[in-house]
This record gives C-alpha cells, structure tokens and sequence, in this order.
C-alpha cells in the first residue's frame, strides 16, 4: 500500500505519496534529513491503482519510495533518469504543466 494525501494552495493541488512501511521513518544522505511523515503524507493508505487516479488531477507530486515512483515511471510521469536516490530511497518530484 501507498499514503498518499493532496495538499492545496490555491490553483495548485500536490500530491504527496509514499511506500507505507517509511511513514514515521527518517532518512540520512550526507548533510540532509528528511522525516516521512502522516502528517505530510496522509493516514490514508491507497492502492497503487488509486494513487495513479489521484496523479490526473493534481499540478505538483512529491514522491518517496520504490512503489510511489515506479507507479509515476509506469504511467510516463517520471523518466527514470531524473529519479533521486535519498539515503537508498527512491524520490521524485513532478510538476506539470
């Protein structure tokens, strides 16, 4: 399963969305940290089918892990060249034109 939640600022609606088993987890990679978090997110855990609907109608996406970005690469959002590797985990961000 993914989380995944939308978040909207005015026109822009981001979709957050990570593998489920690295919310709560912090990752390390020289000088940066990042912290998965519910709050950032969501509490909702979606199928990789819903996640995919859910990446139609939104502006920006911030992904995190090998389901959440394998999902973008499938559906032609991402190129897998342009993927980030945080700490051992697959990231991604998307903004649409």
């Amino acid at each position: 399963m993914i989380r995944a939640r939308i978040h909207r600022h005015g026109e822009e609606r981001m979709l957050a969305a990570c593998d489920e088993e690295l919310i709560g987890k912090t990752f390390r990679d020289g000088t940066s940290k990042i912290t998965l978090t519910e709050v950032f997110y969501g509490n909702e855990p979606i199928s990789e089918e819903t996640l995919i609907e859910r990446m139609g109608s939104v502006t920006i996406m911030n992904l995190f892990g090998e389901r959440a970005v394998a999902a973008a690469i499938a559906e032609g959002y991402v190129s897998p060249e342009n993927v980030m590797v945080v700490a051992g985990i697959k990231h991604a961000q998307v903004v649409l034109i």
